[in-house]
């Protein structure tokens, strides 16, 4: 074999063009003169075989030059974001880079995402829909569902009609959007942190969750804290939370409830709301009942209170035994 002929600059930029993968090849390209185009991609084509020496050659040449080159630290957060984004999506981006760089700063619109919707409507308020719905895309379909019901009921159509024709979005409204929430931040809450969380968030969780889940965690909160374990399970059982039982579950709680507490705690929610309690009964039942809160007579809220309270206790202790369930499905069972 005939001794090789020396390799020019040229030919080792061809070569090694070859050996990327055609995305990264077309990443690096996009960024050539048409001149240097040209005559890389004469090279390239005129390759023919690429000997094992060649590229040896091609990749021996790339690091003598790059040894006394060095990388600009310059916005290297911003570069490794922007290759996790290409690679991963916004979302998976934004989480990963949080495990990376924990107390990187996030965005506008990063926390945005974090946020319940009642603190979510005013940073919005008066905003125009197409913003609006920009930020919408962005966020959870429940939490953007929440957001666009407490909108005005004249906002909600161009809202929805937007987001339904946005389209891809170019980076010129991302931006325009982190400057309005960012604005609307500074107006509303200026230098304070925005309130995320509480017991209240805490407890809609737990509600939503296994059973299990509940049995695991809150002996263990109880633990840590008693005083907090006891503001979760006030915010856990609720009055409001037996109109979900279903008939069934609905009817084991009422044969463990007096009728008289019954009727001072129907007493103080509106008619449609007590359909729930009425419809565990037998229709002869439900009647009387009607009756005897209808002959009851106006009631200190107090004692309608003290009422519920007595039901939320017994609703409690059943749910503990296991007799009826809140929230989602035991997943102790298959």
């Amino acid at each position: 074999m005939s001794e090789a002929l020396p390799i020019s600059g040229a030919q080792h930029a061809a070569v090694l063009m070859m050996l990327l993968d055609e995305t990264l090849a077309s990443g690096v390209l996009s960024r050539l003169e048409p001149g240097e185009l040209t005559i890389l991609g004469e090279k390239m084509c005129a390759l023919g075989e690429i000997r094992p020496d060649e590229i040896l050659s091609a990749i021996n040449g790339f690091v003598s030059r790059t040894e006394k080159a060095g990388l600009p630290a310059q916005d290297r957060l911003g570069q490794v974001r922007g290759m996790m984004t290409r690679a991963l999506g916004d979302l998976k981006a934004d989480n990963l880079m949080q495990r990376i760089v924990p107390d990187e700063r996030p965005t506008a619109i990063e926390l945005a995402r974090w946020l319940t919707p009642k603190a979510l409507v005013p940073l919005i308020r008066g905003e125009h829909p197409q913003a609006i719905a920009v930020l919408l895309v962005q966020l959870e379909p429940e939490t953007a569902a929440q957001v666009l019901a407490s909108l005005p009921g004249d906002q909600q159509t161009p809202v929805i009609h937007r987001i339904a024709t946005l389209g891809p979005v170019a980076p010129q409204a991302l931006t325009m959007l982190e400057d309005m929430l960012s604005r609307r931040i500074g107006e509303l809450h200026g230098q304070r942190a925005l309130a995320m969380g509480g017991v209240r968030e805490a407890a809609e969780i737990i509600n939503a969750s296994a059973r299990s889940v509940e049995k695991r965690v809150m002996p263990e909160i109880a633990k840590l804290d008693k005083l907090l374990a006891r503001s979760l399970e006030a915010e856990m059982f609720k009055f409001e939370h037996l109109f979900a039982l279903d008939d069934k579950s609905m009817g084991t709680l009422l044969r463990e409830v007096e009728s008289d507490v019954l009727i001072g705690a129907l007493k103080g929610i509106a008619e449609e709301q007590r359909d729930v309690f009425f419809r565990a009964m037998s229709s002869r039942a439900a009647d009387g009942l009607k009756d005897e809160i209808e002959a009851r007579g106006r009631m200190k809220m107090a004692e309608v209170i003290e009422a519920q309270k007595a039901i939320v206790g017994v609703a409690r202790r059943l749910a503990a035994e296991g007799v009826i369930v809140f929230g989602a499905s035991d997943d102790d069972y298959v």
